[in-house]
């Protein structure tokens, strides 16, 4: 009977704490512009989340954390432990079981749409700006794609190169 108990608490526990796992997804944005003025018909954006998002009772995500990559690349990297066990675990600053992760793969690598799937040389020219401005359609746009929270200040311009 003991060992029962024992067996029930284990398993109480495990899934009170228990965290949602990455979950893999592309968004594609038609007809992007680029800074350059180059066009691409359809951009994909790879992303992977971690956590669960929760809404409030207008349909707004609370929890969400855009991590964006700071020298450009794959979201991926920050699931290799030296940064997924030190964030976002249990107790940790961006505590999966309380936020809603969102890693994305910025254009020209990971799974994003870059060069080397085709276009090569002919592929557009891109800069930070359209980096900005693609991770910013990838959690502001509805109907077609994810919406993950609403941005109502300070939203990048279509041709800027700043976010103002």
């Amino acid at each position: 009977m003991a060992k029962l108990l024992l067996a029930l608490a284990c398993a109480c526990s495990a899934t009170t704490t228990a965290q949602a796992g990455p979950t893999e997804g592309d968004f594609t944005i038609k007809d992007f512009v680029f800074t350059s003025g180059e066009k691409l018909p359809e951009l994909r954006i790879h992303y992977t989340t971690l956590g669960t998002a929760k809404r409030d009772p207008k349909g707004h995500v609370t929890n969400a954390v855009l991590i964006m990559h700071g020298t450009t690349g794959s979201g991926q990297q920050f699931m290799r432990p030296q940064f997924k066990d030190v964030l976002f675990g249990p107790g940790q600053p961006l505590d999966t079981t309380r936020y809603f992760i969102i890693l994305p793969d910025d254009i020209g690598h990971g799974k994003s749409s870059k060069p080397s799937d085709g276009l090569r040389m002919k592929f557009p020219h891109y800069t930070y700006t359209d980096m900005v401005h693609a991770e910013y359609r990838l959690v502001t746009v509805g109907e077609n794609g994810p919406r993950w929270w609403d941005i109502t200040s300070k939203a990048p311009t279509a041709t800027g190169s700043s976010c103002t």
